[in-house]
Order: C-alpha cells, then sequence, then structure tokens
C-alpha cells in the first residue's frame, strides 16, 4: 500500500492567498470584465481563472500574477522601477552568498 501525501499550507498562506484572489475577483468586476474576457486575455482557461479568484494555493503562480497584474493589482507595493532595482539588488545579494547550503555533518562521538 502506497502512502498518499497531502500537502498543507499554513493559516497565513492559505489567507494571503484567499485575499489575493478576492481582490482579482473584485478588481475584474470594477473593470466590467467577464471570467472569459480575463481568462483570454491573460492566456489561461476559465476554469483556472475561477480556481485562483477562489483562492486555490495549487494554481499556478505565474498565471495568478499574470491575472492581477491584468486587473491592475499591485504586487509587492513597487512600480516597475523599483522592482527592477529590487531584483539587481537581490542578485548582487546573492551573488555575495553561498551557491547552496548543506547540513554538516554531524559528529559521532563514540567514545564511551
Amino acid at each position: 500500500m502506497s502512502k498518499i501525501s497531502v500537502r498543507t499550507y499554513s493559516r497565513y498562506s492559505l489567507e494571503a492567498i484567499s485575499l489575493l484572489g478576492k481582490l482579482i475577483r473584485a478588481a475584474r468586476k470594477e473593470r466590467k470584465m467577464t471570467a472569459q474576457e480575463l481568462s483570454d486575455r491573460a492566456g489561461i482557461s476559465r476554469g483556472l481563472l475561477q480556481r485562483i479568484e477562489k483562492g486555490d494555493p495549487k494554481c499556478e503562480l505565474g498565471a495568478t500574477f499574470e491575472v492581477a497584474v491584468i486587473v491592475g493589482i499591485k504586487l509587492f507595493d513597487a512600480d516597475a522601477t523599483a522592482l527592477t532595482r529590487q531584483i539587481r539588488q537581490t542578485d548582487e545579494k546573492l551573488a555575495l552568498l553561498p551557491k547552496s547550503v548543506r547540513r554538516k555533518a554531524k559528529v559521532v562521538d563514540d567514545d564511551f
């Protein structure tokens, strides 16, 4: 018998995803766009858009962000030039950090 793994999410993550979905739905309706119009513009299925708006945590991040941008939801509270600057700064920081992180081997104390 195989064990089925169920992915769990923190309450904070679920609430953030739910909020983003609701913001997307509200912005779409404020712009008087149908779900079909928005999904066509984003290049996704209407079903995926409905799942995004319902806050399904398994939706593709790229599709979710694209839909948010199309309806005018500002992500990361920054304009395009600020995002570019933050990306550059983060790239510089990453260049200074180790390429990978490994756990230190535990030293076994077997002298008794």
